[in-house]
């Protein structure tokens, strides 16, 4: 069955634009102009993945991701964000809400292709395997589920790709473009693409509550998961 992308973007040509070639490349998409139909639209019927304008009428997609991540039925929904290129500040922003990935403008249909392929790929869960445990921490590759003290936490996809490849490395030391391969698809590390590995290990420490603090920051290399108490 085709993947369903929604789309969110007020301005008619781009999304008629990212509809035309979504759908050329198998997806079923639904377009919206607005913030407030966007969440409307994900309520009624949940997309696969929502590609997410971040400047839009009523709501920006700032204040959407946000609500998005809020809500348990969407905290893991695919989020793949759509900004101008002066807008890194926002893009960061967006990031630390929640956002999977972003593609600045203007874009070649071919890049949002193959961004929101590899956000659907790492969303789904790979192979079935025994449970990973780290303390009171399960990582569950076959349900795409992390437990704390039997307590389910709501990931992202990132998030999730992320702590597993921490949790498998075994204490090994992961430099950021390692993860940057591993959990986001980018061949080559820049300054904004680094500091989103560091949000996201942020985000997750927070989640993880006192298992987050296995979470080590290996200064000027990356990260490391402490597999001892």
């Amino acid at each position: 069955m085709a993947s369903r992308v929604l789309v969110v973007e007020d301005e008619p040509d781009i999304r008629d634009l990212l509809v035309f070639h979504l759908e050329r490349g198998g997806y079923q998409v639904r377009s919206v102009p607005t913030g407030t139909e966007a969440l409307r639209d994900v309520k009624a019927a949940p997309p696969d993945l929502v590609l997410l304008d971040l400047m839009l009428p009523e709501l920006d997609g700032l204040e959407v991701c946000r609500r998005l991540r809020q809500d348990p039925a969407t905290a893991v929904l695919p989020i793949v964000m759509l900004t101008a290129k002066g807008d890194e500040v926002d893009r960061v922003v967006g990031l630390e809400m929640g956002a999977d990935d972003y593609i600045v403008k203007p874009f070649s249909p071919q890049e949002v292709l193959a961004r929101v392929r590899a956000v659907l790929r790492r969303a789904r869960p790979g192979p079935s395997g025994a449970p990973l445990r780290v303390g009171a921490l399960v990582v569950d590759t076959a349900t795409h589920s992390v437990t704390v003290e039997g307590t389910t936490l709501a990931l992202t996809p990132k998030e999730f790709d992320l702590l597993r490849a921490l949790v498998e490395a075994r204490g090994r030391v992961l430099s950021r473009e390692f993860l940057l391969d591993r959990v986001w698809g980018y061949a080559a590390a820049g300054e904004i693409e680094s500091r989103t590995v560091d949000v996201h290990v942020r985000r997750l420490r927070a989640k993880l509550g006192e298992e987050g603090r296995r979470i080590l920051t290996v200064k000027s290399v990356g990260y490391r998961l402490e597999p001892e108490a």
